[in-house]
């Protein structure tokens, strides 16, 4: 019962309690062209630097997810353990905590708060790593889903500072499959009256329970609900309906609708190709000099292995290795210990292999 809490409980915490920092990034010049005034990178770090900056690893956050839905691959003997490292989780521009259109004032606020890609979240980091830490070298880049999607960004952006990534259920570029599947996320998002293009003053929160019932259908394969896993441990709901409720409805319900919007913009335009300086994504693909082990979930319906099979073959040190199972994308999502060991194992054996 523990990891139902984890999943579905600590959503609306950081709501709560200030439990992170803020980097001041000022005005930042978007990929866009646009300006985003004043802009504030959330972040939290687990661990203590050493002397010599070179025990960091950075772990992105994903779509809606904050650094406190990280925490569940963080700890004493796994291989991410702040005994041993030093963890950076930079929330995502538009995640809530960090610069977003619920916390932008005007006028860039709300429905105008302008578009993020990948490699605007990764400038932004680097700046995080470098000039509040004075960090050169990074031992790893991993992240789940879009946290991934910044993984690959990371050791594209900035080959010299990378040593390892280990991207798992995510992609360098968004698919047409994919982008179609969060068309449905956003008619649902933006069907609701109440969500008044943007400029609602109060949650339209007939449009978030509508997403969370679309995203049901994709976070979780047909063999999960075929086999009813929502209704063994760990998560052990009651029924189907106790566990669209109990556990999609509340991962979304206090979320910020044009925050989901935001990073739904991010997800759709992510393509590591457009990283100024490369002609298109297996050209990117190609420049990756990190270590590498690309690890999607064998039934994950947003990102296939098959997509990551292809993006190996463009990467001169990776290695597919996918999750078996059929938990999905959220295989990757903390909530199976089954997964999370496999993840963790991946995670130990690249870290102990020569950069």
């Amino acid at each position: 019962m523990t990891l139902k809490w984890r999943a579905t409980g600590s959503m609306s915490r950081g709501a709560a309690a200030m439990d992170y920092d803020i980097f001041e990034l000022g005005d930042i010049r978007l990929q866009s062209g646009s300006t985003l005034p004043d802009a504030r990178l959330a972040y939290q770090t687990y661990g203590t630097l050493d002397a010599d900056g070179t025990n960091a690893i950075v772990y992105p956050t994903w779509y809606s997810g904050q650094h406190y839905d990280n925490e569940w691959l963080i700890g004493a003997g796994m291989a991410l353990d702040p005994s041993r490292y030093f963890i950076i989780i930079p929330n995502m521009l538009g995640n809530g905590l960090s610069s977003s259109p619920s916390n932008t004032p005007p006028p860039h606020d709300r429905a105008r708060f302008p578009h993020v890609t990948m490699y605007d979240n990764v400038q932004a980091q680097h700046r995080l790593v470098t000039e509040r830490f004075g960090i050169q070298r990074l031992e790893l880049v991993t992240g789940w889903s879009m946290g991934a999607g910044q993984t690959y960004q990371w050791a594209v952006s900035y080959p010299d500072v990378v040593r390892r990534i280990l991207p798992f259920c995510g992609a360098a570029k968004t698919s047409v499959h994919n982008i179609v599947f969060l068309e449905g996320v956003k008619a649902a998002l933006t069907a609701d009256p109440a969500w008044r293009n943007g400029w609602y003053d109060e949650q339209p929160t007939t449009a978030l329970r509508a997403m969370s019932r679309v995203y049901a259908g994709w976070g979780f394969c047909q063999q999960f609900y075929r086999e009813k896993t929502y209704e063994r441990e760990p998560l052990g709901y009651g029924s189907l309906e106790d566990f669209l409720v109990g556990f999609w409805e509340r991962l979304f319900i206090n979320r910020d609708v044009n925050n989901l919007l935001a990073m739904l913009w991010t997800w759709q335009h992510a393509d590591l190709g457009r990283t100024p300086g490369f002609a298109d994504v297996q050209e990117a693909l190609a420049s990756i000099r990190a270590r590498s082990i690309v690890m999607p979930a064998q039934q994950d319906l947003y990102f296939p292995p098959e997509d990551n099979e292809w993006e190996v073959r463009h990467m001169p040190r990776a290695e597919l290795r996918v999750i078996p199972g059929a938990w999905g994308h959220f295989a990757g999502g903390g909530l199976n210990p089954v997964d999370t060991a496999f993840i963790d194992a991946a995670l130990k054996e690249l870290l102990a292999a020569e950069p």
